[in-house]
């Protein structure tokens, strides 16, 4: 369990539509109902303009609604046998194909962030490097508020939708996603882990290695 309290900074983020495909169901666009951390970590480098963010970090998000849209897809296939032209590859088998893509509406996210690098990301937060995406490029994430939070050791707070690591806590409604928590600047290598997160609001809940902020809410710093 954490020993002391800690500073950070606390970032607020929505986004009007977002979409999380989930890597491990190859050939299907089977989708995430929060953003993974390694989608955050890429949030936050694109406000610093760094090629990655490997720092701990907290999380808690949720969305208003949700649906699926279809969407085209042009894959290239390896042997240049159906080069794209113009961004768009030639229909049939192998080529331009129509699939179902979930969506999330009305995302929100609340990112901790400790110490000096959180420091050194809220300055870089107020004037962006680079726009700001949830996910994919069309994504636009709007930032609402940065201020300034105290993180305290807790046994127990509101976990609500904290993302946490497996065994933070025994929400009996919370559910195990096995998502990235980081992706190598060449994209050749994830990092994988196990996390918990609950859909719906929980109230106060015994939390195991957490902090909770002024207001209550459950934190737990998340390593890349």
């Amino acid at each position: 369990m954490p020993h002391e309290p800690q500073t950070a900074w606390r970032a607020d983020f929505w986004a009007p539509v977002a979409s999380f495909r989930d890597p491990l169901f190859p050939g299907l666009s089977h989708g995430l109902p929060l953003p993974p951390p390694s989608t955050v970590r890429g949030l936050l480098a694109a406000a610093t303009g760094e090629p990655s963010e490997s720092v701990p970090l907290g999380m808690a998000a949720w969305s208003e609604g949700n649906g699926v849209d279809a969407e085209k897809y042009h894959p290239i296939a390896a042997d240049g046998s159906n080069p794209a032209v113009s961004g768009r590859v030639r229909a049939g088998k192998g080529g331009m194909t129509i699939r179902d893509r979930p969506f999330l509406t009305h995302v929100h996210l609340s990112v901790w962030l400790p110490g000096a690098d959180g420091d050194r990301i809220a300055r870089a937060l107020r004037r962006p490097r680079w726009p700001l995406r949830l996910g994919r490029s069309q994504d636009i994430v709007h930032p609402l508020r940065l201020r300034p939070s105290t993180l305290r050791p807790a046994e127990e707070a509101v976990v609500d939708h904290a993302l946490a690591p497996a065994g933070g806590h025994d929400v009996p409604s919370a559910t195990l996603h096995r998502m990235a928590a980081s992706v190598s600047t060449d994209r050749l290598t994830t990092a994988w882990a196990d996390f918990l997160w609950c859909d719906a609001p929980t109230g106060h809940r015994p939390v195991r290695n957490a902090y909770q902020d002024e207001k209550g809410q459950a934190v737990w710093l998340l390593s890349p």
